[in-house]
């Protein structure tokens, strides 16, 4: 199973403001032991929304706004993307993730194409692996 693994922002964060070395060394540490247990298959932060934008999606019409955007539970400072065997397993490895007291994350399944049932079509599959292998060469 892959897991999403959400990290939520903060006032630090959307301050911009960078993790200490302390931090960073252990942070690497822990995606070290992951690596290690075949478990990461990604992991990155995020720049603060101040440098993003959201694009809301209308009748034939799009909208675009620019960030900073107020903090909220919603805010996403950084993510892992990673294969476990089950949720369980998933909580256990992050529960030792070096985060600060107040710090909060989220972890979600990520869908598996047999998720999808019969309206994953045979070709819609077909399309998907071509779109994967694509991807998987840039």
């Amino acid at each position: 199973m892959r897991f999403m693994v959400i990290v939520k922002a903060n006032r630090d964060t959307e301050a911009g403001k960078m993790p200490s070395t302390e931090m960073l060394a252990a942070m690497g540490k822990f995606n070290e032991e992951m690596a290690k247990a075949g478990v990461i298959e990604a992991g990155e932060g995020l720049h603060p929304t101040v440098k993003g934008a959201r694009i809301g999606y209308g009748r034939g019409e799009t909208s675009v706004t620019s960030g900073p955007f107020d903090l909220s539970s919603d805010l996403v400072a950084g993510f892992w993307l990673i294969k476990t065997a089950s949720l369980d397993e998933a909580i256990s490895w992050m529960k030792r993730a070096p985060f600060e007291p107040g710090s909060e994350i989220e972890i979600r399944q990520v869908f598996a194409a047999e998720d999808f049932g019969e309206a994953f079509t045979p070709e819609l599959r077909e399309q998907e692996e071509r779109t994967r292998a694509a991807a998987a060469k840039s």
